[in-house]
């Protein structure tokens, strides 16, 4: 059995990033198994530009972006392992994978990072009801075969949830000649980012759906049509609003969720929005183990992505020298009203730098409000806020002296602004 000091699961961009920032720390000893063919990860099928705007300060493609990367992983002489799919992980931190040159195989390391990335939601996970046709696709799916495979998905074609992923492939479809004939979304507000929806949809007149949901697919062999029904604010369908729509292909947007299934078969804490729980240095509750990335959280920019995983590669290089000893005592950390989810999950006040990123998102959109910071029940920080969405993720510096006691409540909430 091999032994490594620090073994990164995932090479996409998380796993890049952490893994260069690790070896600039210092550490020597890495390997990255990727279970694709490339690494990069999702980033390969990204083919739209509107990445690396904060990071190396100019707009790329997703190619371009993950490119940059990978030259940093080589220049480094970073070990990686292509088509190597991990299929557990023990609380001793031994790996086993599998791939089809070397079989099964088992590693033992140091420190891992977990970089795995995010899994979409499927027609089965919503209850979508309707025939069991071909033509109903998620987005991602609709993006791999187009933009990596070259395969036309559809000609008619209608998608369901306002996600980035859907708004940039109603564009990408519509470049490609077919006719997006609508856009749904089941919240009263668009779940993507604002800029997304100017580009990929006001530009080329594709009508938004607010407040709606398909509510059955027909078809025989493959999907012939849609129904469209208005929802409540409860989000059920109201009798009586139906649309048809002749398509078809449907493509789901309906969320991405963090792909954490490895860490917690194990009894790795999961907490909200099924992120796993990671303290201030994205360190897992099992000692050694982090988790950085889109395994983490969902985000909205790559960019927000390679600054956490820099983050969570320096923090592992602290592990292995021994610089980074779990203590007892920790506070807890939880959204409050208004808030969708917040990382840290905890917090090692006695490890904590002098200011803790703090980030979050919130439920739906506000206008007017404040972000309150309450630890064991007084208010520590207020940031106001003229407007805040979900498809925005907010990170709030929080001084690590407005903290004193090393455990107890950190409340992160929506509090409306007193007229």
């Amino acid at each position: 059995m091999r032994n490594v000091d620090l073994l990164v699961i995932g090479g996409g961009s998380a796993g890049m990033a952490a893994a260069k920032s690790a070896y600039d720390q210092g550490v020597r000893d890495i390997l990255i198994l990727e279970k694709g063919e490339f690494l990069g990860g999702i980033l390969n099928q990204c083919i739209h530009n509107g990445f690396g705007l904060t990071y190396f300060k100019e707009e790329l493609t997703g190619p371009e972006f993950l490119l940059r990367l990978v030259k940093e992983v080589e220049d480094r002489h970073i070990e990686y392992k292509l088509n190597s799919f991990v299929t557990f992980i023990d609380r001793n931190k031994q790996v086993t994978y599998y791939s089809k040159e070397e079989g099964e195989v088992k590693i033992q390391a140091k420190a891992i990072i977990f970089s795995a990335g995010c899994i979409e939601r499927s027609a089965g996970a919503i209850g979508l009801p309707g025939d069991r046709v071909s033509g109903i696709l998620t987005a991602g799916q609709a993006q791999l075969y187009m933009n990596e495979y070259g395969y036309a998905v559809g000609k008619k074609v209608f998608i369901l949830g306002s996600g980035d992923i859907g708004l940039i492939m109603a564009r990408r479809m519509s470049l490609e000649g077919a006719e997006v004939i609508g856009v749904a979304e089941i919240c009263p507000y668009s779940n993507g980012l604002n800029r997304n929806i100017v580009q990929c949809l006001e530009d080329y007149n594709i009508p938004l759906y607010l407040s709606h949901t398909v509510t059955k697919t027909i078809g025989k062999d493959h999907l012939e049509r849609i129904e469209l029904s208005q929802v409540d604010e409860n989000m059920r369908p109201i009798k009586g609003s139906e649309k048809y729509f002749d398509c078809d292909t449907l493509l789901l947007s309906i969320g991405l969720m963090p792909y954490a299934g490895l860490l917690a078969q194990i009894g790795v804490p999961i907490g909200m929005n099924k992120s796993t729980i990671v303290d201030e240095h994205l360190e897992t509750m099992l000692d050694g183990v982090f988790c950085c990335g889109n395994s983490l959280h969902v985000h909205d920019l790559v960019d927000n992505v390679v600054t956490e995983s820099e983050a969570a590669g320096a923090s592992a290089a602290l592990y292995l020298e021994g610089k980074l000893v779990r203590h007892e005592k920790m506070i807890k950390v939880a959204g409050g009203d208004g808030i969708g989810y917040c990382l840290p999950g905890v917090i090692d006040l006695k490890n904590a730098e002098d200011k803790i990123l703090m980030k979050y998102r919130v439920r739906r959109p506000y206008k007017d409000v404040f972000i309150d910071f309450s630890f064991n029940g007084k208010s520590i920080k207020k940031i106001y806020k003229q407007a805040i969405i979900p498809s925005e993720m907010e990170i709030t510096p929080l001084n690590k002296s407005l903290l004193d006691s090393e455990e107890g409540d950190l409340i992160v909430s929506v509090i409306r602004k007193e007229n």
